[in-house]
């Protein structure tokens, strides 16, 4: 039975529109304007309880609307979804104890708060017993090195020491599944290393099944042996990294006669990129 399962996934939304200017928001009042987006039309996968998964596609193609279905933001308006026998949403407040969800835009920390206050104020939320609190947050705080950072307030961090706490703050109450969602935006090189680093050991030792999606095509090629393509709120590809690789590299020497000698030595963004360009994607 898989850990996540999701069938048919269907949300639309409906987006108010308006002209620019003055003129333009006097005329939304009278006549308001609205065009429907249909953000994911039918979208079905299973995960395996361990599993780490790459999620990927262009800005828009329902990456993130995804994510905040499993986690329980969002209601789906069709289709079904299943995460360890639990409709996230109905069943929220159950859900989100037993979940880590990281945004890589937003934070779960408190802005004016140092960041082992904010630690503290997780585990009276999440109702962890201190000592095992006490145990999984000094192991966290190692494995990030995050020791200088605790009395620190988390608005002077750099992007980097915060997205690593952020991650911290997502295992205090030791979860089974972690939703990560563009975890190393704007980070610098030694700071992506180290939060790839501590995702697959991670899912690795402590095995924690790993939802990632990203932009950042080395996070995929480190992490990840599976990965889904979306597109047009649509399942483009769900295969291993080397099989669309090869899958990519294949199409275009049936359609070009080019590619030969390239086969698995194609850079993973090569592949994405010309992947997008075949289903008729955007680029990321």
């Amino acid at each position: 039975m898989p850990q996540i399962l999701v069938h048919d996934l269907r949300k639309t939304y409906r987006i108010h529109e308006r002209d620019p200017g003055v003129m333009g928001a006097l005329r939304a009042l009278v006549r308001p304007r609205h065009r429907t987006v249909q953000a994911l039309q039918g979208v079905s996968f299973a995960l395996e309880r361990g599993e780490l998964l790459g999620f990927i596609g262009p800005n828009g193609a329902g990456k993130s609307t995804t994510i905040k279905i499993l986690s329980g933001i969002l209601r789906p308006d069709g289709g079904r979804v299943e995460v360890d026998g639990r409709d996230p949403f109905a069943d929220r407040q159950r859900h989100v104890g037993r979940i880590g969800v990281v945004f890589g835009q937003r934070s779960q920390l408190w802005w004016d708060l140092p960041v082992g206050d904010g630690f503290n104020l997780l585990r009276d939320l999440y109702r962890v017993d201190p000592l095992r609190f006490a145990r999984t947050r000094d192991e966290l705080v190692a494995m990030l090195s995050l020791e200088r950072l605790l009395d620190q307030p988390v608005r002077q961090l750099s992007l980097g020491q915060r997205m690593r706490a952020e991650i911290a703050a997502a295992l205090l109450h030791e979860p089974e599944i972690l939703f990560l969602d563009e975890p190393t935006i704007g980070l610098d090189a030694p700071s992506k290393l180290a939060v790839r680093e501590f995702v697959l050991r991670a899912n690795r030792e402590r095995g924690t099944t790993v939802l990632l999606t990203t932009h950042d095509m080395h996070d995929i090629e480190a992490l990840a042996r599976r990965v889904i393509v979306i597109g047009h709120g649509r399942v483009l590809a769900d295969c291993a990294v080397d099989a669309l690789r090869a899958q990519v590299v294949a199409a275009q020497r049936d359609g070009t006669g080019e590619g030969e000698g390239e086969g698995q030595d194609m850079a993973i963004e090569a592949v994405i990129a010309r992947f997008y360009a075949m289903h008729g994607a955007s680029e990321v």
